[in-house]
């Protein structure tokens, strides 16, 4: 039996592993790739997909770009995983700094955000599929105008205005911990208006959320390598507020 008394860690007191999680390396890559795989989707969308609903059937009977939306769909849970854990691991890293309006903001948003984003996609791969070979009659009926457009208000009216409140709460957490530089959040409030005002009506409007999140990731990831030890939680933090 060892002479030195030993007491267990509390949660005051996280160990050497914890605060290596803490590192934001994996909210980088994990804001990385959802910014990627994200834009992805609403690229392929945009591009396989027509705006206007008359023209769906062209979309439809041509196997390439049924190919293309099918396979943006198939990336949309992949794309929500990765912003769920750039979301955990982004509000672990703010810690006892956040404010909790904010971080209820910032928490609900993103919760709804991915939420309405799967049931969008839930909701298209289902018409598509529906749909088969027999086109013509899925057309005909009421399903398609009514699935058409609720994926429609789902994407666009709900999710990504979603999407623009994280960005405004995030940019406002970002500004009072002092965690990112200035232009990053002045750019974050910039967007969430503009996401708020214009998507549905501003083409390709909707790319600003994964671009903002990528610039926003890569800055973080560059900013990580210049903490220091794991031991040193202070000197870790006046790393990340040096650009701010």
């Amino acid at each position: 039996m060892s002479s030195r008394s030993e007491r267990p860690l509390t949660l005051a007191e996280p160990s050497a592993v914890g605060r290596k999680l803490r590192t934001p390396r994996s909210a980088a890559l994990a804001g990385i790739a959802f910014s990627v795989l994200f834009g992805l989707v609403l690229v392929l969308a945009r591009v396989a997909v027509p705006s206007n609903p008359s023209d769906a059937g062209a979309w439809l009977t041509d196997g390439t770009r049924r190919r293309e939306v099918l396979f943006a769909l198939g990336l949309v849970p992949f794309a929500g995983i990765a912003f769920l854990w750039f979301v955990g691991v982004l509000r672990d890293r703010i810690g006892d700094s956040e404010d909790r309006f904010f971080a209820t903001v910032f928490l609900g948003s993103a919760l709804l955000f991915v939420a309405m984003l799967f049931v969008a996609a839930a909701l298209a791969a289902a018409l598509m599929a529906t749909a088969g070979e027999d086109v013509g009659s899925l057309l005909s009926s009421k399903t398609w105008d009514v699935g058409r457009r609720t994926t429609h208000e789902l994407m666009v009216v709900y999710a990504i205005r979603m999407a623009a409140v994280f960005t405004i709460a995030t940019s406002t957490i970002l500004m009072r911990t002092r965690l990112a530089p200035r232009v990053l959040v002045v750019s974050g409030y910039a967007i969430g208006v503009a996401l708020l005002l214009t998507v549905g009506f501003l083409p390709w409007i909707e790319l600003a959320f994964p671009a903002w999140v990528l610039v926003l990731s890569v800055y973080i990831l560059v900013a990580g390598r210049e903490l220091a030890s794991p031991d040193d939680p202070d000197a870790n933090e006046a790393a990340l507020a040096r650009g701010a």
